[in-house]
């Protein structure tokens, strides 16, 4: 860092600015407003990718940084339709400032993630959140019935790989851009992939993940719908992966899953009625479990 404020403090500088953009595919693309294409940490930062950053507001405490990018849409960097099928949601950001002649004299000038991105006029702007950003959402342990796991996180530790669980299909139909339907597909019991998710494995939306609403079998036809559509075009013969799901219950955690020491929810929490309820002479009050024992 001395050796950066030395060069600084010479009056004549070579500096450029550098940004990586990194995708939560891990898909990384980088940027630079130098007019030659620089390299270093195992990252191209290309010159003629058009992109700019504004000013970056930084400040003491726990505030949150905060700047806008800005750059010019084309084929062989930052394409419309990887914006529009969201691609881009929350992907990392770091920006650098870099004297070009030597490399390792850098510094960090930023770091953190996109937010919301706009397009018009053939150009993006992406807004970009610094490291404190995550300090704004919900931390700890939720104390409630259902299971507070992700099925097949940390917490959760289920393999979806596991036999039975997953199944690799081609598109055979869609209806509404939501509705998949597949013949004959009835390995799997009505609703074994409800909740569950659809990986796409091919295709202009491979690497898009949708939530299922709905899997049910109509005569010889199993239907599967999502809650949104995705933001890429799916066609016939693209390949999905299509996950079983979980209902957070704890019945469902032993006798689908196998997997009950891994339950998250609570069982005896007692609900709102009970906070309200008050003894009668025609149910036991003697002061027992309210714990109901269909429910494990």
């Amino acid at each position: 860092m001395s050796t950066f404020q030395d060069h600084l403090e010479t009056g004549v500088t070579t500096l450029a600015r550098c940004w990586a953009v990194t995708r939560r595919d891990g898909t990384a693309y980088g940027f630079t407003d130098h007019d030659c294409t620089l390299s270093f940490d195992g990252v191209t930062f290309k010159a003629d990718a058009g992109m700019t950053a504004r000013a970056i507001m930084a400040a003491t405490g726990l505030s949150v940084d905060n700047s806008e990018a800005m750059g010019a849409l084309s084929d062989a960097a930052i394409t419309e339709a990887d914006i529009e099928a969201g691609r881009f949601d929350g992907a990392e950001v770091k920006a650098w400032l870099v004297n070009w002649a030597d490399l390792d004299m850098r510094v960090v000038r930023f770091a953190g993630t996109i937010g919301e991105l706009r397009r018009m006029g053939g150009a993006f702007h992406a807004e970009l959140r610094g490291l404190t950003e995550i300090l704004n959402q919900p931390q700890g342990r939720v104390y409630q019935t259902p299971c507070s796991a992700i099925l097949g996180d940390g917490k959760c530790q289920f393999d979806l790989a596991a036999d039975g669980f997953s199944t690799d299909v081609a598109v055979e139909a869609l209806e509404d851009d939501r509705r998949f339907r597949f013949e004959a597909m009835n390995d799997f019991e009505p609703a074994w992939f409800e909740r569950g998710r659809i990986r796409v494995l091919s295709g202009a939306a491979e690497g898009l993940v949708g939530v299922i609403k709905r899997d049910r079998i109509v005569g010889n036809v199993r239907e599967v719908e999502i809650w949104e559509a995705f933001r890429a075009l799916i066609e016939e013969g693209d390949m999905i992966r299509l996950e079983a799901g979980c209902d957070k219950h704890a019945a469902t955690c032993r006798t689908k899953f196998d997997n009950f020491l891994n339950f998250r929810g609570f069982l005896d929490i007692p609900g709102d009625d009970w906070l309200v309820s008050s003894p009668v002479s025609s149910i036991d009050n003697g002061g027992g479990s309210l714990r109901r024992d269909d429910i494990v």
